[in-house]
């Protein structure tokens, strides 16, 4: 087994040298004078880790090539044999060999380098930092909301020559480290509505816990649907292309979608009308009172001005034709998102609106209308909805 082990180590450092060919580059190297060679002893766990990288094609070259520089040590103490053994200079082999007797496998490795001392000072990176943090006005920077790159620069050396000096490209790198980007704005949408959390958790425990005996509709129009027609027709996609839609379009008029979506069923219905007036909704909801004759209906929808009574008092006049028996919950002033028939607006969007082409409004109206009818019968089904609502600010209502 010595034997067999002294064979492998042979064949990962001197490859396919014959035997003949290693007595005689030893020979040769035995007769230089020199140093008597420190022993280097290699424990068994040691000789497995070295060997097993040195025939390691996935490693650096430079590790491969120090644990050969052991391995050879240990079938041959000469530095010179070794050296010329493998191609590379006595002192390289000395080099590794007194690492690995003072620190072992790991004195193998790179050791830590200081490097180069940085130019820029912390002083100088929180200061660039805290002018992209600030509004370019405070800095003198006028006509400019946003901070660039070269518009931060120049206002950093012209605020504060007495650090160091800063290029560019020092200034993007802080900013990139920091994941700072003065230059890019978000919508920050912030309801002002005094019962948001409760009318959420109302909207939402009738999503989650629908009344017995009771149908809960949501409903909302979508106005400004417009029938767009193209000069050139649509091109389809092609192997290796997307599809193209002409530039150019033709506005042959606009249309408003009234729907009163089933959150429990996902069955909804529409209209499709020239105006949204307080009269349109009225009698929309006059047919959507007739689509459900019987029990309470609760209706989920935004504060639009016509989904208020108004002087005419229309809702209570309504609810009073229908027996009381309509229920009106109004969304949090900008939180159209509770509403569900957004997400079905979106879907429509989508698949119908963006890339379709209506050289007519009865174009338009038979594509919403017939993608609508195509959903209540193949697609309708509840939206999973998983918001809950605040039930620790909201302790009275009940959650799923």
């Amino acid at each position: 087994m010595f034997f067999k082990i002294r064979r492998w180590i042979r064949v990962a450092i001197f490859g396919t040298k014959t035997s003949a060919d290693v007595r005689k580059q030893r020979s040769v190297c035995r007769g230089r004078p020199g140093p008597a060679a420190r022993r280097v002893e290699i424990s068994n766990d040691q000789r497995k880790i070295l060997f097993k990288r040195a025939q390691s094609t996935a490693i650096p070259y430079r590790r491969v090539l120090r644990a050969k520089i052991i391995l050879a040590l240990d079938f041959d103490p000469s530095i010179a044999a070794t050296a010329a053994a493998l191609g590379i200079s006595e002192n390289t082999v000395r080099k590794w060999r007194d690492r690995f007797l003072e620190q072992g496998i790991p004195g193998l490795e790179d050791a830590e380098r200081s490097g180069r001392a940085p130019t820029i000072g912390p002083v100088s990176r929180c200061q660039i930092i805290a002018m992209a943090c600030a509004k370019p006005a405070e800095y003198g920077v006028e006509y400019r909301n946003v901070w660039t790159i070269d518009s931060l620069t120049e206002a950093y050396h012209q605020h504060h020559p007495d650090l160091c000096a800063m290029s560019r490209s020092s200034v993007q790198r802080i900013l990139s480290g920091g994941e700072l980007r003065p230059h890019k704005m978000d919508v920050w949408l912030h309801s002002p509505d005094p019962q948001f959390r409760e009318k959420v958790a109302n909207i939402c425990d009738l999503y989650l816990n629908p009344p017995e005996n009771a149908v809960v509709l949501c409903v909302d129009e979508k106005p400004g649907i417009q029938a767009l027609g193209r000069k050139y027709p649509t091109k389809q996609a092609a192997v290796g292309r997307n599809g193209r839609f002409e530039f150019e379009y033709k506005r042959n008029g606009t249309r408003k979608l009234l729907a009163a979506f089933n959150p429990h069923t996902g069955q909804v219905y529409a209209e499709m009308r020239a105006t949204r007036k307080a009269v349109d909704l009225v009698e929309f909801m006059e047919a959507v009172a007739e689509q459900h004759p019987g029990g309470d209906v609760h209706v989920v929808w935004d504060n639009l001005n016509i989904h208020y009574d108004g002087k005419d008092e229309r809702w209570t006049r309504f609810n009073a034709r229908h027996g009381g028996r309509f229920h009106f919950h109004y969304t949090p002033i900008h939180a159209s998102w509770v509403n569900q028939v957004e997400l079905l607006f979106s879907i429509l969007q989508r698949r119908v609106l963006r890339y379709g082409e209506f050289d007519s409004l009865e174009e338009l109206d038979a594509a919403v209308l017939g993608f609508l009818d195509h959903w209540n019968t193949h697609e309708s089904k509840p939206f999973r909805w998983t918001f809950k609502g605040y039930p620790l600010q909201t302790g009275d209502v009940k959650r799923a």
